[in-house]
């Protein structure tokens, strides 16, 4: 059922902020669940194509700029340059509500002018502080109205920390739910070797300057014992393609390593060996056995990132899961010869990757119930305070 603000004032007004591709998606689809359940709601705010193309009224693009770890000192410039434009957009006219989506670097600073300027914020996709940055709680809990937690224990974890939480279910499921994936792409790269391995090394540029010399190290070992294998690379956009290619071709395996669809990738491969973040449930949720890999500065970690760590696993299906159900070689390695290992064993008995792929689905169960754009925009609803 459609509803109104209501029917004796302007149109609701909200402000929302996405900062890089997979929060342009999610927040696209939170738009248009939005226009559901309030037809005539406004959206101003950082947006990416995805949510200008769903009817977001653009002040600043961000997409594809934010950053982890040191990655994210990159783009402090254009963060600085962010902020500053949204508070004053802010500012400037009444806004109902706001909502920030991921990337807790960018948003806890926005959301503190947003509450200055006396607006209610949403944060979907909650930050992970109960994995790293729990002192920095406090902030969330003084700037937030609510959250919109997509982990099923973060909504405990918030709550026991004073912030009103509601578990709301995982955005991917539902975005992998409505794909429609090239079954004849999928029957081709099958048919293109065995086994059929894909090497998803991320979407930051940093991230895969950092991982993919070593998963490219581990496709070579691959190659030299299984001839047969067939290697397939996700690209995750024009500019990292760039960078893919120039490290294909140094380490040798221009020709070998072919660009593939990425959704049909990982439906095709018998293993995959993923960058660390959000594609690993991605991987998880096609129920795909992977490798977690991810290769930070060891000085980085050990001065700073070890102390800021709280939990056992670092990959998010074995977080959820509350044990090692994947192999996961991070934060960073000193060799790659036991992923090697790994992976060779992984390849070599199909009960192994059968049982990875029964785990991997019922860790993922719980996050697949219900519409998590949906529940959110319901949450966005009931924060919004009437701006004159």
């Amino acid at each position: 059922m459609i509803a109104t603000h209501s029917p004796n004032q302007r149109p609701l007004r909200l402000f929302i902020s996405a900062a890089e591709p997979s929060a342009d998606r999610h927040g696209a689809t939170l738009i248009r669940a939005m226009r559901e359940l309030c037809s005539e709601a406004q959206f101003v705010g950082v947006a990416g194509p995805k949510m200008v193309e769903a009817g977001c009224e653009r002040i600043f693009d961000m997409s594809g700029q934010a950053g982890m770890l040191l990655g994210a000192l990159k783009v402090a410039g254009r963060a600085s340059k962010m902020l500053t434009t949204a508070d004053a957009c802010l500012r400037s006219a009444p806004f109902d509500a706001c909502v920030v989506i991921d990337s807790p670097t960018l948003h806890l600073p926005l959301m503190k002018r947003a509450k200055a300027a006396g607006v209610p914020t949403l944060f979907y996709i909650a930050p992970q502080m109960w994995a790293w940055g729990t002192y920095r709680i406090h902030k969330l809990r003084d700037q937030v109205s609510a959250v919109a937690a997509i982990l099923p224990f973060e909504e405990a974890f918030f709550r026991g920390h004073g912030i009103d939480a509601t578990f709301v279910g995982h955005p991917l499921a539902e975005q992998i739910k409505a794909e429609t994936a090239d079954q004849h792409a999928i029957d081709v790269m099958r048919r293109s070797g065995k086994p059929m391995i894909a090497i998803l090394p991320g979407s930051r540029t940093h991230v895969v300057e950092e991982v993919l010399p070593g998963q490219l190290e581990v496709v070579a070992a691959i190659a030299r014992e299984l001839p047969g294998a067939a290697f397939g690379i996700s690209v995750a956009s024009p500019r990292i393609g760039k960078i893919i290619d120039a490290l294909v071709t140094r380490a040798g395996l221009a020709g070998r390593v072919i660009p593939q669809p990425h959704r049909e990738l990982i439906r095709a491969a018998d293993l995959t060996i993923v960058a660390s973040g959000t594609t690993t449930l991605e991987v998880a949720f096609h129920e795909k056995p992977m490798i977690v890999m991810y290769n930070a500065s060891p000085v980085f970690y050990h001065l700073v990132g070890r102390w800021m760590l709280h939990t056992k696993y670092l990959s998010l299906p074995n977080i959820l899961a509350g044990k090692q159900i994947v192999p996961e070689f991070m934060p960073y390695y000193r060799s790659t010869e036991p992923i090697i290992q790994t992976a060779m064993s992984l390849l070599q008995h199909a009960d192994e990757r059968k049982e990875m792929s029964r785990a991997l689905a019922e860790v993922v169960a719980p996050l697949r119930k219900g519409s998590a754009a949906k529940r959110t925009a319901e949450l966005l609803l009931s924060i919004a305070k009437p701006a004159h």
